[in-house]
């Protein structure tokens, strides 16, 4: 049964599509869906299909001020590198795939309430709207590559990912991998800057 949600268009494995993606974007080749372990010294993230079975495997190097980010397969073979620089005017974190490629992904500025990530080096963009955590990832041509849509209020940080172009599959996987860490980023940036406030108001 698929879901009505103009908003909030994630879904759980087994679940089906949301009609508003299906309506815009048709059918994936396939979904993937992702898990962060919390409460642990070290971010770390699962890639699985419909079925559970894992695909993918994310781990952050704990302490880390460039937020170092290993991507695996299921069989332990690295297959991408993400980090941020300290310094930077605004989010920017940079990818190195294991095949060759790398690019970089940047936030724009003054979008209030949607998020444009470009990802230079592809010539891709990934569009997001902040209040219903959905996201669409572009090519260079314009043609979906994937959909991305988190879990609302969720302990384990969970996403989504609908994969339109399976030839990218790794590329996708590592972009919602650095997503999720600026997401994360953003978070512990506002809080910080609402203690600050806070604490200069006593």
């Amino acid at each position: 049964m698929g879901i009505f949600s103009d908003i909030h268009r994630y879904r759980e494995a087994g679940e089906g599509m949301n009609y508003n993606n299906l309506e815009e974007f048709g059918e994936p080749a396939y979904s993937l869906f992702t898990s962060s372990k919390v409460f642990s010294l070290h971010h770390k993230i699962d890639v699985t299909d419909e079925n559970g079975i894992l695909k993918y495997h994310a781990e952050t190097k704990f302490p880390s001020l460039h937020d170092r980010t290993y991507i695996s397969d299921a069989h332990g073979h690295l297959i991408s590198y993400v980090y941020r620089k300290f310094f930077t005017l605004h989010e920017r974190h940079f990818i190195e795939m294991e095949s060759g490629l790398s690019f970089e992904m940047a936030t724009e500025w003054f979008h209030i309430i949607k998020d444009i990530m470009n990802i230079e080096g592809l010539a891709w963009q990934l569009r997001g709207n902040i209040l219903g955590l959905n996201f669409q990832l572009y090519d260079q041509n314009g043609d979906v590559v994937a959909l991305i849509s988190q879990k609302m209020l969720s302990l384990h940080d969970k996403y989504c990912i609908d994969i339109y172009q399976p030839d990218y599959e790794e590329v996708v996987v590592t972009i919602l991998i650095t997503l999720q860490h600026m997401m994360n980023d953003r978070e512990v940036s506002s809080s910080a800057s609402s203690s600050s406030s806070d604490s200069s108001g006593k």
